[in-house]
């Protein structure tokens, strides 16, 4: 398509033309004249499309205003009145993105799907929602999404209430929410970072509506916005549908948009807070430090695209590879028992952090001594010239990958493209990033990296010490403290006024319970089911001899193997200990390479190679899982007998006699799952369930659970006299998987190149054991343990499960639309829409295991009726045809998500471990495409049977379980 710059094409002006041959693309930058609306299109043979629409959303408070309008906007609008139509897309599209999202100084609204007229609806909704939202028309919508007062007699309490409120509430619940948030405000007092964008939920209930409103007026106008297309489509067509449907009703006007940079402190600025820790946990190595430094003092609003780059490098280079030489001087000084760096290179005025965890608050000056004498003498050496190289190579081949897994690759792009554009620069800088690399490699030769330490930490007075401690109580005292106001300001109110709040609440609540009309679902556009590809795609995968799999896909020259050993051969009492192996792997010394030598061989060498514990279920049984040992590794071709070499001496040299460093590396697993406990309470809720009735539900918890923290922390607490055990345990249990007659290895590559990568295979398998090794018969003791895991949390996770297969059902295809119907219309509107809570979940596996689970849930036993009222909510549905299609489109979408290269040899893999057929994948398929509504309905006593169960689990707030502890069989204290 040839278009020329200085012409207007359906009421958008060509500006310029850009050739990003880095990313193979083509990109045009156009002005809607008329609206004053900017537009960027990535053209490409991707055929997953990309539609985004962006907002510089520069908050003023912490009320979390631009947030609460993310949600809001897509609660109805003037086109698609329906109240959830982002639900009724998540439901009935093809989609293979849709979300949106808030950050500091922007809001984006981005889709994607692989079908034209998909992709053409999608963006027809998400631009009505962003410019003609009903939130003007019913206030009950910024009640719902942001807060509101809950009271339904004068008898009652007066509560807060909102899906952002309790969002909020679970995300500045954990302490490394707490310290990035204060990071902000340290950093950035005078400006629109010093605010928290999501919303505190200390000050989220002063926002009125009349402030939510103006938020949108001021900037939500297509002069303000930022459109973005990628992929292969039809530009033209696209672009007159923007303009005839939307953007040629708007004049371009002035919007005070501008973000402001903070001026330069002349001194550091110290900073203290505290977050909440639980009754019974010790306050003992529970504080953090931080030092912050504004990167960029952005005096010109321009941003520098070679310091995006190369403090995103030096971050890696200090504080994230294991051959990092200050995140080491800080452990090796025993401040803390995990280090890690924060680079936030997606604002105007970007920051780089050093944080140490679990410090205590006597070792503040000597965290600051450390940290600047070791990057003093730095900048006097020089930091090793083969791990900046290293990383940069790492770098580079993530960036050529273009491998983003749940992100289609577009979004990606989408948002590097924002962090200049967003800010006056042009779009395409970061996606130029060629010779921005060559300089930053010619870099390595010279003092570089060292003046950028110099220049932009040592001497750069714009920074701060945050100090973040825990205390006992923080939690309880402010709830208290919030009942006491709310009971002050119940009584301050007169009768009239407690009656408005009394029908606010009924007005809420009968919106939230109505269903939309008829008229309204059908103006959601929706595809046919002739729009759906009857066919399963069936993955490459060929069976070659010695236990080979093989992927022909095409891989743009790189070479992925995954190899699999069996671990049915390690004992149960050892089962944890396979993890400590896959977490120490690659970063411990070698028979041939100290740790840091080889991090950066594999790095040089390389794109990765990591180590993960995976059972695989057998297809139709609960009974019978293949558990495994997975080494995932990806290399340039011409690099294989270099990665075979270094996964070589990586699982046969490792050794175990480092106690040092084996004590440092078992304090950051520690650590590391303190924070999973914060951020994926919903998967570990779910996850501990499945261990009461589930064999590989209790063998994946012992390896990745609570079970397996639990470990840890024994594990850690004496060390020194777990030591021995644990070096013998693991060369015994490495001597047992690391076995050739064990072991599957997948390749995903080109055709021509398999010869080569088989017989570089050999420098491994080689070397392998060959004995056989007595296969262990797990017997688990399954029991309902019914647990309130308790936190310092100030929501809850809720899980309910169970397997039906077991009470004597089958799996079917109807099974994954009643994953839809559960997920985006029952557990939805009664959990997250009238409950409050953040987010809702449910699973069928085909060997029987499924769950509920809940996100971020003020509520407690009230989700868990609503769970067991399903079968009742069943024995009703009955949706018309139309409804039906929707689901059955909606499935149909996660079936078919685009995989990368590299995931679909990983998929195909896994099909053939679990022993999935192509048949069985069609079947299932066929399955989704024929239901009816009596195959969902029909699914009633099946929940029924399993909620009779009774097996639950919930993960949350140490009060709210205490309060409800007639609900568990046990309390347990989570954190030490």
């Amino acid at each position: 398509m040839t278009l020329k710059i200085g012409e207007n094409y359906n009421g958008f002006k060509l500006l310029e033309i850009e050739e990003l041959k880095e990313i193979n693309s083509k990109g045009r930058i156009f002005v809607h004249e008329k609206s004053g609306a900017k537009l960027f299109h990535v053209e490409n043979e991707d055929d997953n499309k990309v539609f985004s629409i962006s907002f510089r959303t520069p908050p003023k408070d912490s009320t979390g205003v631009a947030h609460i309008l993310e949600h809001s906007v897509l609660c109805g609008s003037k086109k698609f009145p329906v109240k959830e139509p982002f639900v009724e897309l998540l439901k009935g599209s093809l989609n293979t993105f849709l979300n949106a999202m808030t950050f500091g100084d922007k809001t984006m609204y981005p889709v994607a799907s692989r079908n034209s007229k998909d992709f053409l609806n999608l963006m027809d909704v998400y631009f009505d929602a962003v410019l003609n939202p009903n939130i003007y028309k019913y206030p009950e919508i910024m009640r719902q999404e942001g807060w509101h007062y809950e009271l339904n007699n004068k008898n009652e309490d007066i509560t807060y209430k909102g899906v952002v409120y309790n969002e909020m509430k679970g995300a500045l619940s954990s302490p490394e929410s707490i310290l990035m948030r204060k990071v902000s405000e340290s950093l950035f007092p005078d400006t629109t970072y010093g605010v928290e964008s999501g919303g505190d939920p200390d000050f989220i209930p002063e926002l009125t509506q009349e402030k939510f409103l103006e938020f949108h007026k001021n900037y939500y106008h297509p002069s303000n916005s930022y459109i973005y297309l990628y992929g292969d489509m039809d530009l033209l067509e696209t672009l007159k549908f923007m303009d005839d449907n939307y953007l040629k009703d708007y004049d371009k006007i002035e919007v005070d948009s501008k973000i402001i940079a903070q001026k330069p402190f002349k001194e550091q600025h110290r900073m203290e807070a505290v977050y909440p820790i639980s009754s019974n946990e010790k306050e003992q190595d529970k504080t953090f430090f931080s030092l912050n430094y504004v990167i960029d003092n952005a005096a010109d609003n321009a941003v520098d695209k070679e310091l995006y780059m190369a403090f995103d490098i030096l971050e890696n280079v200090l504080l994230e590879t294991p051959a990092a030489p200050l995140k080491k001087a800080i452990i090796d000084a025993d401040l803390g028992k995990d280090v890690f760096g924060m680079f936030d290179n997606s604002i105007l005025q970007p920051t780089f952090s050093i944080v140490v965890k679990n410090s205590n608050i006597d070792k503040e000056e000597a965290f600051k001594k450390v940290v600047y004498d070791t990057l003093n003498k730095l900048v006097k050496e020089g930091i090793d010239k083969k791990l900046i190289q290293s990383v940069i190579n790492i770098k580079e081949f993530n960036l050529r990958e273009a491998d983003f897994n749940s992100y289609p690759k577009g979004l990606i792009y989408n948002i590097m493209c924002m962090d200049t554009w967003l800010y006056d620069s042009s779009p395409v800088v970061h996606l130029r990033y060629a010779a921005t690399m060559e300089k930053l490699k010619a870099g390595v030769k010279s003092n570089y990296f060292e003046e950028l330490i110099k220049k932009y930490i040592l001497n750069n007075t714009h920074s701060s010490l945050l100090v973040v401690e825990p205390k006992k109580g923080l939690s309880e005292t402010k709830d208290k403290e919030l009942v006491e106001k709310l009971k002050v300001f119940k009584n301050s109110l007169s009768e009239a006024e407690l009656d408005e709040i009394i029908s606010q609440t009924a007005s809420l609540t009968l919106r939230q319970t109505t269903g939309d009309s008829e008229e309204n679902i059908n103006k959601i556009p929706l595809l046919s089911l002739e729009d759906i590809d009857k066919h399963a795609d069936r993955l490459p995968l060929e069976e070659k001899k010695d236990g080979i799999l093989f992927h022909d896909i095409s891989t743009n020259g790189i070479a992925y193997i995954n190899m699999y050993f069996e671990t049915c051969n390690v004992k149960l009492e050892q089962l944890p200990y396979i993890t400590i192996l896959s977490e120490l792997l690659g970063m411990i010394n070698t028979k041939n390479y100290s740790y840091e030598d080889l991090s950066n061989e594999i790095n040089i060498n390389t794109g990765g190679i990591s180590y993960g514990a995976r059972a695989f279920m057998e297809n139709g049984t609960d009974e019978n899982f293949f558990p495994k040992f997975v080494v995932k590794a990806k290399a340039l071709n011409s690099k294989v007998p270099k990665l075979m070499e270094l996964i070589s001496e990586t699982v046969m040299n490792s050794k175990f006699d480092d106690k040092k460093r084996i004590k440092e590396l078992v304090a950051e697993i520690k650590s590391r799952y303190e924070m999973k406990i914060q951020s994926e309470g919903h998967v570990l809720a779910a996850a501990r369930v499945q261990s009461y009735f589930s064999p590989i539900g209790k063998y994946a918890e012992l390896l990745s659970g609570i079970s397996f923290y639990h470990f840890i922390v024994e594990l850690e607490k004496d060390f020194d006299k777990n030591y021995d055990n644990l070096a013998a345990t693991l060369k015994e249990i490495s001597h047992q998987i690391f076995n050739k007659k064990s072991l599957l290895t997948s390749i995903t590559s080109e055709e021509e190149e398999l010869k080569h990568i088989k017989e570089n295979l050999t420098i491994l398998t080689k070397k392998l054991d060959n004995s056989v090794h007595e296969k262990q018969d797990y017997k688990f003791n399954l029991k309902a343990d019914n647990e309130g895991l308790m936190t310092s949390g100030k929501v809850q996770f809720v899980a309910k499960g169970g397997n039906y297969k077991k009470l004597g059902f089958n799996y079917t295809g109807a099974m994954l639309l009643l994953k839809s119907v559960a997920r985006y219309d029952y557990l939805w509107n009664r959990v997250r829409v009238q409950g409050g809570a953040y987010g809702c979940m449910a699973s069928f596996s085909k060997n029987g295991n499924m769950y509920f689970t809940s996100y971020r849930d003020p509520n407690l036993k009230e989700t868990l009726k609503i769970y067991d009222e399903m079968p009742a909510y069943l024995d009703k549905f009955k949706p018309d045809e139309r409804e039906m299609t929707k689901y059955i489109i909606g499935t149909v979408s996660e079936l078919d998500t685009p995989l990368t290269p590299s995931m679909k040899g990983q998929v195909a893999t896994a099909n053939f471990i679990s022993k999935i057929t192509f048949e069985d994948i069609q079947k299932e398929r066929d399955e989704v495409l024929q239901a009816k509504a009596a195959d969902i309905s029909g699914l009633s006593k099946l929940i029924e049977a399993v909620m009779d169960e009774k097996f639950i689990c919930v993960l949350g707030n140490e009060d709210k379980l205490k309060n409800n502890k007639d609900v568990f069989d046990k309390l347990v204290d989570i954190i030490d």
